[in-house]
């Protein structure tokens, strides 16, 4: 049964000004739910497709049991966004498929509920992500892929120091489609505002 903090003491909460990321929670269910159900539409341009049980309650305890297993395996760590000022839950960041020896890398991916998008939250939230990849984790380059239309995604990434290296082929299931991505990367060495 799961209960409370669902990774106790595993994941740091990482502060900012605005800001906060901590690992998901079990009492996180009722607001991540209502959160992705209103931003459905805005979200599923650019995500996989959704399985039928997505929003459910057994659903959201997969996608944490998955987020333990990342974490326990040091292949990443998850995270959602909060509202410093309300605790409102915002959206999610996920450092995942963690490299480590001669690569020391990890992938980037994140979503921002609609209520919030454009309002420079993810812009913090990368902001604060990045710097515990590089300070507390110690990689040496990030990668974050998104479809070359998605442009908000693009300009995110450009302010958060990320370079353009490339389009990746039918990298990712999209809405059902096999679709195109462009990779962005960010080195340790590499300036923050790119």
């Amino acid at each position: 049964m799961l209960f409370g903090r669902f990774l106790p003491g595993a994941t740091p909460v990482l502060n900012g000004d605005q800001l906060y990321l901590r690992a998901p929670e079990i009492n996180d269910y009722e607001s991540w739910a209502t959160l992705r159900a209103v931003s459905r539409e805005h979200l599923q341009p650019w995500e996989p497709t959704w399985a039928e049980d997505s929003l459910s309650r057994d659903g959201y305890r997969r996608r944490l049991a998955w987020f333990e297993r990342l974490r326990r395996q040091e292949y990443g760590e998850a995270y959602f966004i909060f509202l410093r000022r309300s605790d409102g839950l915002l959206g999610g960041i996920t450092l995942s498929n963690i490299r480590r020896g001669a690569s020391q890398c990890g992938e980037l991916g994140y979503w921002i509920g609609k209520p919030h998008a454009g309002q420079g939250y993810m812009t913090e939230a990368l902001t604060i992500m990045v710097q515990h990849c590089f300070t507390a984790l110690k990689l040496h380059r990030l990668e974050a892929a998104c479809l070359p239309e998605n442009a908000p995604s693009r300009q995110l990434l450009g302010r958060a120091g990320f370079r353009s290296e490339g389009i990746l082929r039918e990298y990712l299931k999209i809405d059902g489609a096999w679709r195109d991505h462009q990779l962005y990367a960010r080195l340790v060495t590499d300036s923050p505002s790119g």
